[in-house]
């Protein structure tokens, strides 16, 4: 396919994930929106510093863009919609990188601003094409450091090392693996940054964009999954709290009476996993190309805490 300029909206960890392979697999010109002057990915990149707030400064950063790709949650992502689609730019793919949003309920405290997002999207789906990436949840959430680690995510709660399910250093854990039966059937899929930046990247030569594009590098049982850390780790997890739906309710009902934010952000991710939004089947982009070969769980967790496998 001819050559495309492609913006990447945010300058975070998951975005230069995608750059890079953008860069390296496809003939495509990479420029990143970005809120400041960046020096030392400007060495390799070309960086666009735009103002969110600002309708022309956006306008002049797309013109002659053909796909956005977006990291950036909340009101900038209105506005880089918006911005988009006054300058005909083709193709839009919204800061998803999550479970399908169908299984999310209504003023759901983890959404940050995405629905209202998908929402202009559809309102717009006349002038531009657009597609949600689902890969459930990021490796990354384990590894040292957490999320914060990467420069993925910046919600108190969610991105530092520990705040999901489990923490591998300390080993405590908090497992959602009942669900609201109390049977010990919670499944999640599970995907590297790293492989999300390559089908990312394979999904920008689709003739056609779906308006779900899945990816999965694995899909397990949370209890199995927390059974494996242990084996890996060679140490039980102590203490361990095993739950359900209710328990974490229960638990999110004393964090708000607390005012403890943080946790509460921790508790709505545990209730949503419980339920069943992390889990998905059809994972189509690994279908479409399956010379991906993505990362298991077990290799990466190895190479990330510096194991013996």
């Amino acid at each position: 396919m001819s050559m495309m300029r492609i913006a990447v909206a945010g300058t975070g960890g998951l975005a230069r994930l995608i750059a890079h392979f953008i860069e390296e697999d496809t003939s495509h010109h990479v420029v990143f929106l970005s809120r400041e002057e960046k020096p030392q990915l400007s060495e390799s990149y070309q960086v666009a510093v735009v103002d969110y707030t600002s309708l022309q400064s956006l306008q002049f950063a797309l013109r002659g863009i053909d796909t956005v790709i977006s990291t950036v949650t909340g009101l900038s992502q209105i506005e880089l919609i918006k911005a988009a689609v006054s300058v005909r730019v083709r193709r839009f793919a919204p800061a998803e990188f999550e479970g399908p949003p169908q299984l999310r309920p209504a003023n759901d405290p983890l959404d940050r601003g995405k629905s209202v997002a998908r929402r202009w999207l559809a309102h717009y789906a006349q002038h531009i094409q657009s597609t949600t990436f689902v890969c459930g949840v990021l490796y990354e959430r384990f590894q040292p450091g957490g999320l914060r680690q990467s420069q993925i995510g910046r919600t108190p709660g969610l991105s530092g090392e520990g705040d999901y399910i489990m923490d591998c250093r300390t080993m405590a854990a908090q497992v959602p693996c009942y669900d609201a039966n109390n049977d010990p059937n919670v499944t999640i899929c599970l995907t590297a940054a790293q492989d999300v930046g390559k089908f990312v990247t394979k999904a920008i030569d689709l003739p056609q964009w779906p308006s779900e594009l899945r990816m999965c590098g694995q899909r397990v049982a949370v209890k199995d999954l927390v059974l494996l850390v242990q084996q890996l780790k060679r140490r039980l997890f102590d203490p361990i709290q095993w739950h359900n739906p209710a328990s974490l309710r229960s638990e999110l009902q004393l964090a708000t009476l607390q005012e403890d934010s943080a946790r509460q952000m921790r508790l709505h991710s545990l209730i949503a996993t419980a339920e069943g939004r992390y889990d998905f089947a059809q994972a189509n982009l690994n279908q479409r190309f399956p010379d991906v070969r993505v990362i298991s769980f077990q290799e990466w967790f190895i190479t990330k805490w510096s194991l013996q496998g």
